[in-house]
């Protein structure tokens, strides 16, 4: 087996200060360790990525900048996967004697009552105060998103308060100007952060892996299928912190260059499996608009942080929210191993609940969404929550209308079977049919019929099958306003 050789000792940069990784338990989280190391900041609210007590800043690589400070949930990242990287936490922004701007405003304004909540908010408040683009989208007034200062107030959707409320916080947020000349972590984001380490840990056991190069996970892949691949760890992490999973090996593949290509071609995008959804969304920039409704309703920042296109789709899951989306669009797979790779339609990937055509040795290389686009789209969610929360029901559209005719039609579902599938029967109802309210209407009966629905906590049968119908009346007649 292929495996990276740690020539140095295993260790992550936090508030300035190198601290060793020697004897960590592999399924350690980044939040525990940090604790047991006496920064207790962070705290622990969900243990699954929902409530943002637990948000720290990485230095990742940027966008707009060389380095850009990203808010992650501790609770979810094993320690291991930041060996080699470069953390902040609530306690190094400030100085002992100087409170961090983002810490004063919080302070002066009333956002934090009980302070449990605090520390996290603080983080992902920061994250945005450096965001390269953000003085940029100053715009002077409010339009309840988006403050004078161009602070985006999606930036704290991962973060929840149970007892301030969220106006103070909200005030602090607007508040803040731009980061002084003499800031260290503003200019910090000037130099690239750490290159990804190869690591190689085994503890009691368990072996976490960061090889160096995509032939080295293949190799380890094929010589161990039993390995639990990670990236943002963000569903990893809540099996391991709510389930007691233990992998025996964890192989982390989210700094892979195979895996990180993003192309803009004549025919097709190419979108690396480990971009996460904040990057694909600002790589992007509004290109795709299915895509760009979809990803401010795919959880939280914080999530979508972390969280890959390759990760949501790789666990198959029938509620995931980016494969009602890119079924729509089409989509295929490229799937990568030791004998090459090989390209799958979307639409043929699912076969089961959470089981898929990949198999044991291949890796999601890249996500293709072949051009042009269709000029009717949209993606619905149904959730109990506008923001932050799991499908109800998720459908993704893409019309195509000539001379008043539908010529193509692709609409993605998600919630309403043990797969995410195409509504074929309601496509064929309106492919060749006038766009008109009648069509579409006896269309919407066919698709409330469309999948097989089941009752559970968050949504009976006959409203999901309510819901999917609806939808369609709901997309023509915002089409037509």
């Amino acid at each position: 087996m292929s495996t990276p050789q740690t020539l140095r000792a295993a260790a992550i940069k936090v508030n300035g200060q190198d601290a060793r990784l020697d004897g960590v338990p592999v399924h350690t989280s980044l939040l525990d360790w940090l604790r047991d190391r006496g920064l207790t900041g962070a705290k622990e609210g969900c243990a699954e990525g929902e409530c943002g007590a637990c948000s720290v800043l990485v230095a990742r690589p940027g966008i707009d900048s060389p380095t850009e400070w990203t808010a992650v949930n501790a609770c979810l990242l094993p320690a291991a996967a930041l060996d080699g990287q470069e953390i902040v936490t609530s306690e190094g922004l400030g100085k002992d004697t100087e409170l961090h701007p983002v810490q004063q405003e919080m302070a002066v304004r009333g956002g934090s009552q009980c302070g449990y909540c605090t520390p996290g908010f603080v983080c992902s408040m920061a994250a945005e105060y450096y965001r390269p683009a953000r003085t940029a989208a100053a715009h002077g007034t409010d339009d309840h998103e988006h403050g004078p200062n161009g602070f985006d107030l999606h930036s704290l959707s991962g973060n929840l308060c149970r007892c301030t409320g969220y106006r103070p916080i909200r005030d602090a947020a607007y508040a803040l100007g731009v980061p002084e000349d003499n800031d260290a972590f503003a200019a910090r984001r000037l130099s690239p952060p750490p290159p990804p380490a190869a690591t190689r840990l085994a503890v009691d056991g368990a072996e976490f892996l960061r090889p160096a190069s995509l032939d080295d996970v293949l190799g380890v892949l094929a010589d161990r299928p039993d390995a639990r691949i990670v990236a943002g760890s963000t569903d990893a992490g809540v099996e391991v912190n709510l389930r007691g999973v233990r992998a025996a090996l964890v192989v982390a593949v989210d700094r892979l260059p195979e895996l990180r290509e993003f192309e803009v071609g004549s025919s097709e995008i190419r979108i690396g499996a480990a971009l996460t959804l904040s990057e694909i969304e600002r790589l992007l920039d509004g290109r795709v608009p299915l895509l760009a409704q979809m990803f401010p309703q795919f959880a939280s920042r914080l999530i979508r942080n972390g969280a890959t296109i390759g990760g949501n789709l790789g666990t198959g899951s029938p509620i995931g929210d980016t494969p009602p989306a890119l079924l729509a669009l089409d989509a295929s797979l490229v799937l990568t191993s030791r004998r090459g790779d090989r390209v799958v339609p979307l639409a043929e990937y699912f076969t089961g609940y959470r089981q898929t055509l990949k198999t044991p040795d291949e890796l999601i290389r890249a996500v293709l969404v072949p051009l042009p686009l269709a000029p009717m789209t949209a993606f619905h969610k149904i959730a109990k929550r506008r923001f932050d929360d799991i499908s109800s029901v998720a459908v993704g559209y893409a019309i195509e209308v000539a001379d008043g005719v539908v010529t193509q039609a692709r609409i993605g579902l998600g919630g309403v079977a043990a797969t995410p599938l195409r509504a074929r029967a309601t496509e064929d109802a309106l492919t060749g049919r006038p766009w008109t309210e009648q069509t579409v209407r006896e269309a919407a009966a066919v698709m409330a019929a469309e999948g097989t629905p089941m009752d559970d906590h968050r949504a009976s049968a006959s409203y999901r099958s309510a819901m999917l119908g609806q939808s369609l009346l709901r997309f023509y007649a915002q089409l037509e306003v």
